[in-house]
């Protein structure tokens, strides 16, 4: 391949844009997603890229061990040995918000003589190399949040919201977003090939989500992940900082990772029941078998889905996100909700991720659940009615893990998720994660300062 000096409208693979001078591409950034699903990467001039795709790029492999306070918590009985990152270039986009710069997604493999290391983007591969095993190929559609802000001093914890009015929610426009920035993102992330569909203000103050389209799981996670790091990206660029952390104000609820989840069976939709006797609320056996996975494998999940400290106190009665184990029909309390479309749009939709979960580690994780409960031929409880955060015990189901920690415990005991994922993202990220609690357990709040240090 010839990379000196070719055009970004080739790179992305499409013609140029008539109304625009093509831009040569002078740099390729190769990315990839660590545990956390912060994007990892060099960026290569265009002169060198020839060699990255023929050589790889290396790295050293405790970044997929190190926490965000840049702590290297595994790595080190290793000595710190190198990963590779190999450029896939059927990912290769350029970015509009930066002239000349193209974007490169990554396969990771050990160097040469290396151990196996933790592979975020591979563990969604082996999910979908599972499903595929019993004839189905997995489709998921992705919906973000975010919340968008500013530093100010003078603010709490040095953080104000941009857009700071109550009752926004599904506003558009310059009162939602007063200089369009939002709605460029979007069109910005269109023009990337994401296939974003719409945008709007959320429920929160300054708070926004972009939806993208429905995909293989892969090309679903790809988007995800490039969508995160494009929108914090072009926040950066305007003085602005876009958090996807779930809960960053006491006064406000949450963003969430909603993940919207069917099975394709020769083209067609296999959660969709055709018609059948015995079938009138039209979904199929294989829907229920893998809600039934989703369900059997909850608490673990929570560990991947709701993956830092912060998260859990989002997941709180009348959060619209769940706290038990159920389902129910187009039911936004429930942990599973089952949307009124049938046919080819019939799917389920798995609400209670926060807005910072990996999203490969999150639909890896979830379709390997699923996969076991068709294997299995589990069926799922009766599904809850009505407010399910108020549902009688018999009905609500298990309680979801109330703190990380819990979580992390599941999960270390999920044989099914440690054998699908794979030992060296399940021990890595109960390492990191767990050094995490520890130095949150040991770490003095202004919460408790505020509580106790005038009377105590």
């Amino acid at each position: 391949m010839q990379t000196n000096a070719i055009s970004a409208a080739r790179l992305d693979g499409g013609p140029a844009d008539s109304d625009k001078q093509a831009i040569p591409t002078t740099s390729v950034r190769v990315l990839y997603p660590d545990l956390h699903g912060v994007p990892r990467g060099k960026d290569v001039p265009i002169g060198e890229f020839d060699h990255a795709i023929e050589k790889g790029l290396c790295f050293c492999s405790a970044v997929m061990g190190t926490d965000l306070r840049h702590t290297p918590v595994r790595g080190g009985d290793e000595g710190y040995p190198d990963l590779l990152a190999r450029p896939d270039l059927s990912t290769m986009k350029t970015l509009p918000w930066e002239p000349g710069v193209a974007v490169c997604l990554a396969d990771l493999e050990p160097a040469e003589g290396g151990a196996p290391i933790a592979d975020p983007r591979g563990a969604v591969r082996a999910a979908v190399a599972e499903l595929q095993q019993l004839g189905l190929d997995p489709v998921v559609g992705p919906e973000l949040e975010f919340f968008l802000v500013r530093r100010d001093p003078e603010a709490p914890n040095g953080i104000a919201r941009r857009v700071d009015n109550l009752s926004m929610v599904y506003t558009v426009g310059p009162q939602a977003d007063p200089d369009g920035l939002v709605r460029g993102m979007t069109e910005g992330m269109a023009e990337l090939g994401l296939e974003v569909f719409a945008v709007n203000h959320e429920f929160m103050n300054s708070q926004y989500e972009i939806n993208l389209r429905h995909a293989d799981a892969l090309t679903a996670a790809d988007r995800a992940f490039l969508l995160k790091s494009s929108i914090k990206d072009i926040a950066a660029q305007n003085g602005l900082i876009a958090t996807f952390m779930g809960k960053p104000f006491n006064d406000q609820g949450g963003s969430g990772t909603h993940l919207h989840l069917s099975l394709s069976r020769d083209g067609r939709n296999a959660f969709d029941a055709g018609g059948r006797d015995g079938a009138p609320d039209g979904v199929s056996d294989e829907f229920r078998h893998f809600a039934a996975g989703v369900l059997e494998h909850a608490a673990a999940l929570m560990a991947f889905l709701n993956p830092t400290i912060n998260a859990y106190r989002r997941i709180q009665p009348d959060s619209l996100a769940p706290t038990h184990a159920n389902w129910g029909w187009d039911n936004r309390s429930t942990f599973i909700r089952v949307p009124p479309e049938r046919g080819g749009s019939t799917r389920l939709e798995l609400r209670v991720g926060d807005g910072a979960a990996n999203p490969y580690l999150a639909i890896a994780a979830v379709l390997a659940a699923g996969a076991d409960g068709i294997r299995r031929r589990l069926d799922p409880p009766e599904p809850v009615v009505g407010d399910a955060y108020r549902a009688d015990p018999e009905h609500a189901g298990a309680r979801l893990p109330g703190a990380l920690e819990e979580a992390l415990d599941a999960l270390e005991g999920d044989g099914v998720l440690r054998a699908a994922l794979g030992d060296q993202i399940v021990d890595t990220f109960l390492a990191v994660k767990r050094f995490e609690v520890e130095r949150h357990r040991a770490w003095v709040s202004d919460w408790e300062i505020a509580e106790y240090l005038h009377h105590l």
